[in-house]
């Protein structure tokens, strides 16, 4: 009997940590189980969210959406177009017009890029966004860049600065 015992002793071991691996083999699933659903939840929330702003960018671009946005600023209907036809010989087709409206226009009180977060605020220098477009039979100096941001700047677009070329002294030949 003496030569059982040890045998005994073994298989109650191993049983007892066959048990104790089920159960952390079970505790580690259901933990992957918690987390795949809120993983699931945050899925649906965001999926939800992104057709939301879908929605009403939809909304914001539609033609009448659109119209009205322009009369809020001031726009009118253009006038009659024309357009080129280059394939056929650049033939015009259609008669041009100008936009005709009641006057006066009243000025637009709404800010057609409204500014998110001024580059000071953000420690950041404001580049120039107004373009110094001269004339090139008058050359003169380019214009200062504007101290205060304008909304164009402040909205990250990318600004273009155009600067007359100083036209070639008279007189000279190649170099």
């Amino acid at each position: 009997m003496r030569g059982r015992t040890p045998f005994a002793v073994l298989v109650v071991m191993l049983l007892a940590g066959g048990l104790f691996g089920l159960l952390a083999l079970n505790t580690a699933l259901n933990e992957g189980s918690f987390e795949l659903s809120r993983l699931q939840k945050q899925t649906t929330k965001a999926t939800d969210e992104q057709q939301s702003l879908q929605h009403e960018i939809d909304q914001s671009s539609a033609p009448d959406a659109l119209a009205k946005r322009a009369g809020e600023l001031g726009m009118i209907p253009a006038g009659g177009m024309a357009f080129l036809d280059v394939p056929n010989g650049g033939k015009v087709i259609g008669t041009p017009g100008p936009a005709q409206d009641s006057p006066p226009v009243k000025k637009s009180t709404v800010d057609p890029w409204p500014m998110k977060a001024s580059p000071a605020a953000q420690g950041a220098p404001a580049p120039s966004a107004r373009p110094t477009a001269q004339p090139s039979a008058q050359p003169t100096a380019p214009a200062a860049a504007p101290s205060a941001p304008t909304p164009a700047a402040s909205a990250g677009d990318s600004v273009i600065q155009l600067n007359p070329v100083s036209p070639a002294p008279h007189g000279g030949g190649n170099r």
